[in-house]
This record gives structure tokens, sequence and C-alpha cells, in this order.
């Protein structure tokens, strides 16, 4: 008996059931690169526990039994739960860059004399020069608006350590002063984080290459009719595909296509080793999808993430 004849007689994560949601645990930490729990310094089976601990406290048995209706068999209960274990470490991962943008930000608007720390109630926040000290209780659909309206600004590199690239640290200011001055109050450090995390989502660079980028930033397209499996396989396809790609590579994808000076640009570097990198990756990109039935899911993957996964 596999794990989907196991859910369909007991409803309950069974022996076979928790050694396949092990098992699908380990694959997908070995093939990415998502960071492990923050009390475990690599990945190992107590690190994967731990993931499934946390997958089942956050929605209980729910993605299991949500998996096992869309399923029809082992194979497809498999997939299903190997999408369910992804989405959940990208939703941790946004957390996580959440708050490495909080922390960012704090040290950035600390050393900027137009700012100033206040407290929120229980939180703290940030508020610019003259403001009431006030709490901001506004709308955040406003702050969103005030900062979609800041235009000749982009976050094109963003680095994991060490200092901020100078046109990033103008981009994040310049647009932190506008959400700030039009609160009019002091605005939370959360709600500051995800409004700029939106606004350079939002306003990310347009896509240039002949890979359908008109729908390039949609949602991924529905499933077909006899199951999620081609989806599912072009988002594994796509993940270890980003997993193998260097943040200059991950910073290029969206702008293959472009002339060496913008992609100069891009890197901060010169116009011939910016297109070296950026023919290396288009050659890269040819070679490694190779299913021409999900070409366009795996690029279309691959270029949303390079907006929520700077």
């Amino acid at each position: 008996m596999g794990a989907y004849a196991e859910l369909e007689q007991t409803g309950v994560c069974g022996p076979k059931t928790l050694a396949l949601l092990c098992r699908l645990g380990a694959q997908v930490v070995a093939t990415s690169s998502f960071p492990p729990p923050d009390r475990r310094h690599h990945w190992d089976a107590e690190a994967v526990d731990d993931l499934l601990t946390d997958m089942f406290d956050r929605s209980g048995r729910s993605f299991l039994m949500d998996c096992f209706f869309k399923a029809t068999n082992d194979a497809s209960l498999e997939r299903l739960f190997l999408a369910s274990i992804r989405n959940h470490l990208i939703d941790q991962a946004k957390m996580t860059n959440r708050g490495k943008l909080r922390r960012r930000l704090e040290g950035l608007l600390t050393k900027d004399a137009r700012f100033v720390r206040a407290d929120v109630g229980s939180s703290r926040g940030w508020a610019v020069q003259g403001a009431s000290g006030s709490p901001w209780q506004g709308d955040v659909g406003d702050l969103d608006r005030v900062a979609a309206s800041v235009r000749g600004v982009a976050v094109w590199r963003w680095n994991e350590s060490g200092p901020t690239p100078r046109t990033t640290v103008n981009a994040l200011l310049t647009v932190a002063h506008a959400i700030l001055t039009a609160a009019g109050g002091t605005v939370r450090d959360e709600d500051l984080a995800r409004t700029i995390e939106r606004r350079f989502a939002l306003l990310a660079p347009p896509v240039t290459t002949a890979l359908s980028g008109d729908d390039a930033w949609a949602d991924p397209p529905a499933p077909a009719e006899d199951g999620p499996e081609a989806l599912v396989m072009a988002e594994s396809q796509a993940e270890a595909l980003w997993a193998s790609l260097s943040a200059d590579e991950r910073a290029l994808v969206p702008h293959l296509g472009e002339s060496p000076e913008q992609l100069a640009v891009c890197l901060e570097t010169g116009p011939k080793a910016a297109s070296a990198i950026a023919a290396a990756l288009a050659e890269k990109l040819r070679a490694a999808v190779f299913d021409e039935d999900t070409v366009e899911d795996v690029i279309a993957f691959l270029l949303r993430w390079c907006v929520i996964r700077p």
C-alpha cells in the first residue's frame, strides 16, 4: 500500500505518507538553494523534519488532503506534494527576504538625516523629519500608489552581503522618503518594507526578449484538464535551473536581448563583460529548457522569480 491508498483509507498522515514527505522534502532541498531553518546550519534529516513540522503547524493536515483530492494515484500525489513543499519554502524565503530588507532599510535610513526612528505601539517605525509623531493608520493601498508614482529609480541588483550598490541605495531612499512624506506620520517597519518590496516588483523593467514576454508577469497558466503534472514539472525544472544561476545571471534574465550598454548598467560592469555573461546565460537557458511543451512555463517562472526573489 502506497501513500495514496493510505490517505484514501485513513485520511491521516500514516507511516507511508510520512516516509514519502520526508523523501520528497530531502529531494527538494537537495536540488534547490533554499536556506535551512533558522536553528539549523545545513540541510539534514532533522532540518527536513523541522520543515515538515512547520508545514503541519501552519496548515494542519489541510495541505495533505488538498493534494490527495487533486491526485489520482501515487505518482500524481508525489508531484503535488513536491509542489506544496516547494511553495512552502518559497513563502518562507519571501518572509526571510523581507526581514533582510527591513534590516537593510534600517541601516540606510539611520544614516540619513531626513529620517527619524520612532515607536508605533509595540512596534517600531520610521517618519520624515518634521512629521507628526502620531502613527500612520491609513490604507496600505495609498502607500502603494505613492511608491508606484516614483519614477526614474530601479533596483537592478540585490546583494546578499556586503555594501549595498549605490544605485540601489538611491532607489530605496528615494521611494522610502516619498512614502513617509505622503504618510505624514510614523509608518511601521513591516508596512514600509512591504510597500517597497511591492514597488520594485510592480515596476520591474520591461521584458524585451522573444519569450512570450507580454504574459511573463502573469500567474502561471492553469493546469491542463488531465491534471497539474505539466506545470509541476515545469516549475521543478525552473527551480533546478534557478538554483544553478549566479547572482549576475539572475539579474540578466529579464534583460536578454538588450544592448551591451543596457546590460552593463544592470551589472555595473563594462559592456564587453556584460555581453559575454549574457551570451553564456542565453546558451545555458537554451541547453537547459529542452522540452518544447514546457519551455514557456519554465521561462515564465524564471521571469517572475527575478522579481519576487531579489
